[in-house]
Order: structure tokens, then C-alpha cells, then sequence
């Protein structure tokens, strides 16, 4: 992290929204030397068709930029995007696990390709407009990843996967402020996107519902849904389209309570549904694979932490130890819908740690 604005030269990426608007001018306001960058990674395919409104979001940001005072350069990483955050996604859901394409976003493309690019344009770091704050550790020996102050919106959970080098040429500007806050400012700089609506989910799949996008690539395998008890109560249309704790409108004459998923089971192709209170949705430890430690090094064994499994979900206690075919997460309480392919993520203190993979 560079220490002195006036000799540090910063790419921001700007996305059009107001969150990255208000990252680039608190930077012209402390001084750094600017410049914008708009990232272009979708745009629909005659292979695949979703919502791409790049366009649109490309000339908010030269809007800003020029309001600003700063330069604007486009760069494209479709083809990265495709195969590194698209790929991903759509074999992880076809071998039935529920990926997070926005953690390995961050970390292949927005700090790998992106930063990557900066490096060799001359600049010194990248800043973007995630809620998240940056520090460096007691020792001195590495940057720690802290949870931003609007604890509603902190992204360190996308983040986790970042790596010192990554963090060592980073800058997260709005990390200190809370979304109130960041709107009020962008009234304050009167930027142009000041009133824009707050972009939610995946970008590229929009209002399109996920099954219909992913049935563009994985074709359908139909097998019976039963109850936990064994009961057949209807036919789904492929494991890889339903997730662990989805609340399913499975018609049954004469039931109330709504059901779940609770389990997938492959290898007799069935879905099971069971209520909102069925054993087989909670369990008291999983395991997690290729667990990446942001410091570098692991902590010592075991760790007692805390963790969470999506993103703004309540942390709960857990102990971390490590075994020969993974991580072992052990919780103080157990724990709802467990998702294969999701991402378990450590804290202390604030501090994000690191995570893995759950399997």
C-alpha cells in the first residue's frame, strides 16, 4: 500500500455504480494522480444470452470521470471472464455443487487480471469501491483485510481469497464509510450516478431466473424428489439446478409447511425435501478444501474462530484443525444447509482470515 497520494499513481475501476464513483473522488480529493478505468468482461454471445448493460454502465463512468477531471481507459477481459469466473461456474454446477462466482471474480480477474494490467500500464495500484478496509498487521509482516465499518455491507467474505501481493497494491476507499454515508458524499461531489439504483446479484444473468440460465449449458437429467422418509413425491429436473436449503414449491395435497432441500443424492439421482426443521439440513462440522490463509501461513492448530458459509450471514463459533483430505470445521451449535461448492470463511477480531471450499 502506498503511503504518499501526491507520487502514487492509482487505476480505479469504475463500474458506472455509485459505490466506485465515490472510490475515485476521494482519491482525487486526497491527492493521488487518477485515473478511471472501465473493466468489460460480458457482453451475450449467440452461445449464451443473459442481461449485459455494459453500455450503458461504461457511459456513467465517463460521466463521472469527466465531472471529476480524470482520465477514462476501457479494458476488455472477456475472454478471462469467460474462462475463469464463467467456466468455473457453470462445471461446478454441473458436477451439483452451488459456486460463488464473485469470490473467484476478485480473485482471478478484478486483482489478477485487472491489477495485472496495471502493473504493466505503469501504475502503482489498483483501488475499486468494495466495502472493506485494508491495514497493515501488528508485526508489521503482511496487510490484514478488516471488515468495513457498515458491517450490512462489508464484501470481505468476496474477498477472502486475496493474497498479500494482491492486498500490498490495493486500496479500498469507502471501506470507512457506511452506505449512507457514500450516498451522501456523492450528492456532496455531485457525481452523476449520486441516484443510481444499488446493482444486485450476478451481473451477467440479471432478472433471467439461474435454472433457465444454466439450462443454456446443462441439459437437463430428471429424477424422483422424495421425502426424507422415503416418500416419492414428485420429479425434478436435474440435481445440478437446486441448492441445499432452497425453499421448493413441491405440490402435496393436504401439506402446509413449505419444504426444503435437504439433501442431494447422486447416486441414485434424487432430490429430498423435508421441512424447514429436518436433521439431514443441519450438521455440527464439514469439511473444507484448498484453504487459502490471506497472511500467507496458517494459524495455529486448532483455531477457534469465527465463520460464516454465505455472504451476511450471522457468524457462528467454530474450532479449525487440519486433516489429510482437508480442513475440519467443527461448529459450537449446528448448522443449516450446509452448501457443497460455497465458501467457508474465517474471522477474529474483525480480521478476515481466509476460507476454502466446503465439499
Amino acid at each position: 500500500m502506498q503511503t504518499h497520494p501526491a507520487d502514487t499513481k492509482v487505476v480505479v475501476g469504475m463500474s458506472g455504480g455509485v459505490d466506485s464513483s465515490v472510490a475515485a473522488a476521494l482519491l482525487v480529493r486526497e491527492g493521488y494522480q487518477v485515473t478511471g478505468a472501465y473493466m468489460k468482461q460480458w457482453s451475450d454471445s449467440t452461445e449464451l444470452s443473459g442481461v449485459c448493460s455494459w453500455k450503458e454502465d461504461r457511459r456513467d463512468a465517463m460521466r463521472v470521470a469527466a465531472k471529476l477531471g480524470i482520465g477514462l481507459i476501457t479494458l476488455d477481459f472477456e475472454k478471462e471472464y469467460k474462462e475463469w469466473v464463467m467456466g468455473y461456474m457453470f462445471s461446478e454446477y454441473a458436477a451439483g455443487r452451488t459456486p460463488n462466482p464473485d469470490v473467484m471474480c476478485n480473485k482471478y480477474i478484478k486483482f489478477g487480471a485487472w491489477l495485472k494490467k496495471v502493473d504493466e500500464l505503469g501504475f502503482d495500484c489498483l483501488a475499486t469501491g468494495h466495502y472493506a478496509r485494508l491495514r497493515m498487521a501488528a508485526s508489521r509482516k503482511s496487510v490484514e483485510l478488516v471488515q468495513a465499518v457498515d458491517e450490512n455491507k462489508d464484501q470481505t467474505y468476496f474477498l477472502h481469497q486475496l493474497n498479500q501481493d494482491q492486498l500490498a497494491h490495493t486500496l479500498f476507499p469507502i471501506g470507512a464509510y457506511t452506505k449512507a454515508e457514500v450516498r451522501a458524499l456523492a450528492k456532496k461531489f455531485d457525481l452523476p450516478t449520486a441516484g443510481r439504483a444499488e446493482s444486485m446479484g450476478i451481473c451477467f444473468v440479471g432478472e433471467v431466473p439461474m435454472k433457465a440460465f444454466l439450462q443454456q449449458k446443462i441439459a437437463p437429467t430428471p429424477g424422483k424428489i422424495i421425502l426424507s422418509s422415503g416418500e416419492a413425491i414428485g420429479e425434478h429436473e436435474g440435481l445440478s439446478f437446486y441448492t441445499i436449503g432452497q425453499r421448493h414449491g413441491v405440490a402435496q395435497q393436504g401439506r402446509e409447511t413449505p419444504l426444503f432441500v435437504v439433501q442431494k443424492r447422486f447416486d441414485t439421482n434424487e432430490l429430498v425435501m423435508g421441512d424447514e426443521h429436518d436433521p439431514l439440513l443441519f450438521s455440527t462440522e464439514m469439511m473444507v478444501q484448498d484453504m487459502h490463509w490471506i497472511a500467507g501461513a496458517s494459524p495455529t492448530l486448532p483455531f477457534p474462530c469465527k465463520v460464516r458459509m454465505r455472504h451476511r450471514q450471522e457468524f457462528t463459533d467454530a474450532t479449525v484443525t487440519k486433516h489429510e483430505d482437508g480442513w475440519k470445521v467443527t461448529f459450537a451449535t449446528p448448522e443449516r444447509a450446509i452448501t457443497p461448492g460455497q465458501f467457508c470463511v474465517c474471522y477474529k477480531n474483525g480480521v478476515c482470515l481466509g476460507g476454502g471450499i466446503i465439499m
